[in-house]
């Protein structure tokens, strides 16, 4: 016997059965029908065989099992939208999760993580409790501290001055007391100014090497070495190759200071190129070299900010075709930024730029390109 499928009302498309054909169609659904009741068998299959375990645990595990349980249920009948978990449910969780390592299995309220942060939580708390400052040594008599402070404002002594000081007046007060009692010193404004002074007196001796990596159109790799000074921020020589070496850096140094031009001091970096024979060159030029600790690129703060500042303003916005290109493109750069671009903190140029007064009522300001266009500087020049 062969089943159609159901038959459907064509004209309304309600999916409701044709009336003739009622008895056929639902012949043909009826066996379909028939295994439906094997769901609910097949969960109830499921469920016991989740259920073997329990027939092979002991007694004493199956009473722990038993116990939370019926302490979640416990948890669950309080009234609310969510189970009220109160310290005893934390403390019973801790201690169950230290004692037995099925915990995690049984567990339905909380996640098992969760546990594990109550636990970590009463550590805390315990060490806490149990590490509470105890009374500690008395504190010294008042005219002591009093004299501490006195000494302090009058002679600006420290704490080993003021001890043997004390000492001399018959107090016997230890080194780490003395210090406990010391006034606390404000901020020395003339002191801050004065290292400002020794900076400001000292910069202009003071020169800063380093590279700049730059692609190429080909993706090679071009390096452009340069030196700066402190003072006026100005640059002094640079250089470009594509194969750095030390012989080539000794060569450039003694072109950036010939006869007696060099700086007191020459910072630079722990890159490989600087090598042993680079800094005997510096000191046979008659500098003395200071190389920066490792990873430490603020130590030379100077040479790395004009390395952004070439980065921002110029090479960033170009395609560099190979050696002779960038060297031309530095060119100008470096000529732009000594003597044309005013620096934030000189406000004026590296090489000195002279203020320019209004000639006359007519007069108007003209840009002129500088780095191909990229800057300009401005002049006041008479109207046509």
């Amino acid at each position: 016997m062969s089943f159609s499928p159901p038959a459907f009302d064509q004209s309304t498309g309600n999916g409701r059965p044709d009336p003739g054909k009622e008895s056929v169609s639902y012949c043909a659904v009826i066996p379909c029908r028939m295994h439906l009741p094997m769901w609910p068998l097949f969960k109830l299959v499921m469920l016991l065989l989740r259920c073997i375990p329990a027939f092979f645990r002991s007694r004493s595990d199956q009473a722990i099992v038993e116990l939370a349980l019926r302490q979640q249920l416990a948890t669950y009948t309080l009234k609310g939208p969510k189970p009220r978990i109160t310290s005893v449910d934390r403390t019973f969780w801790v201690f169950l999760s230290r004692s037995w390592s099925g915990w995690k299995e049984i567990l339905v309220i909380v996640q098992p993580d969760t546990v594990v942060r109550w636990h970590r939580k009463g550590f805390r708390l315990y060490w806490r409790s149990i590490s509470k400052r105890g009374p500690g040594r008395p504190p010294i008599p008042v005219e002591v501290q009093t004299l501490i402070r006195r000494f302090t404002d009058e002679n600006g002594w420290r704490a080993r001055k003021v001890q043997a000081e004390l000492e001399k007046l018959g107090f016997s007060v230890s080194l780490a007391t003395v210090s406990r009692y010391l006034p606390k010193r404000n901020p020395d404004l003339d002191q801050r100014q004065r290292w400002k002074t020794f900076l400001r007196n000292h910069r202009h001796d003071i020169a800063a090497m380093d590279f700049i990596v730059v692609p190429t159109v080909r993706f090679r790799l071009l390096y452009a070495w340069f030196v700066i000074s402190h003072g006026r921020r100005e640059i002094i020589h640079f250089g470009v190759t594509a194969h750095p070496t030390s012989p080539w850096v000794v060569q450039q140094l003694r072109e950036a200071f010939p006869d007696n031009t060099s700086p007191r001091f020459l910072i630079y970096d722990n890159d490989s190129i600087f090598s042993d024979r680079v800094t005997e060159s510096i000191k046979n030029i008659g500098i003395e070299p200071r190389r920066t600790a490792f990873r430490s690129p603020w130590q030379n703060g100077i040479a790395e900010r004009w390395v952004g500042s070439a980065r921002r303003e110029m090479l960033d916005h170009v395609i560099v075709m190979n050696e002779r290109h960038l060297h031309r493109l530095l060119r100008d750069y470096v000529d732009y930024y000594n003597t044309d671009r005013v620096h934030t903190r000189l406000r004026d140029s590296p090489a000195g730029r002279p203020t320019e007064n209004r000639p006359s009522s007519d007069a108007k300001i003209v840009g002129f390109p500088r780095v191909g266009g990229l800057h300009h500087r401005y002049a006041w020049r008479e109207a046509a």
